[in-house]
């Protein structure tokens, strides 16, 4: 690999020269492409700028096999659940939850990003990446992600808690999580002061 890259010393024709500039040229963008963040997506900080007039902030919890949605209140201090989507294939599962953000007047979307507990990413988190990468070619809408361990358990803990039988917590238990999510991302952003902003 190297030595495709690197012109020999004794090789110093004019084309040579052009070759070996042409490739570190490749190689420079290439790194530069992979610095930059994935399009559609932003970070906690820049959620502001996105959530003025009156937006609502939208928190998902993906499953396997629905997508869990909470959305807050326009002062962005508190989560409410909503009823979950059944996931079909994508291009449905897409338009019911673009359709749904839309009524909710949402400015972004919070993800919760599926990390394992050592802070490696493994195929949830990378099925949670793909879901955004196709989900930025459909809209405008930012998405964030969140780092969302222990979400869905202290979802569950919450529905037991408040007596929710087995049957019930299954139907509950990713909008729950979606809930969770978004609020630690809401109380995150009252930390940053980010209340008067949303006005």
């Amino acid at each position: 690999m190297l030595s495709s890259i690197f012109v020999s010393v004794e090789d110093r024709t004019p084309t040579a020269k052009l070759k070996c500039h042409a490739r570190f040229a490749r190689i420079g963008r290439a790194a530069s492409r992979s610095k930059e963040k994935p399009l559609g997506i932003i970070t906690i900080e820049e959620l502001p700028a996105r959530l003025g007039g009156g937006k609502t902030l939208a928190g998902l919890d993906l499953g396997d096999k629905t997508i869990g949605v909470a959305v807050s209140d326009r002062g962005l201090s508190f989560a409410h659940p909503r009823p979950v989507i059944m996931r079909r294939k994508f291009s449905l599962d897409a338009a019911v939850l673009l359709a749904l953000l839309q009524k909710e007047n949402a400015g972004a979307a919070v993800i919760g990003l599926p990390i394992n507990m050592d802070g490696s990413e493994g195929p949830r988190a990378q099925k949670s990446r793909a879901f955004v990468r196709n989900m930025a070619g459909l809209t405008d809408l930012p998405f964030v992600f969140w780092d969302e361990r222990l979400s869905t358990v202290a979802a569950e803990r919450t529905l037991i808690e408040m007596d929710f039988s087995r049957k019930k917590r299954a139907g509950k238990i990713d909008s729950a999580a979606a809930a969770f999510i978004l609020q630690g991302v809401l109380d995150r952003l009252q930390a940053l002061g980010v209340d008067a902003w949303s006005k």
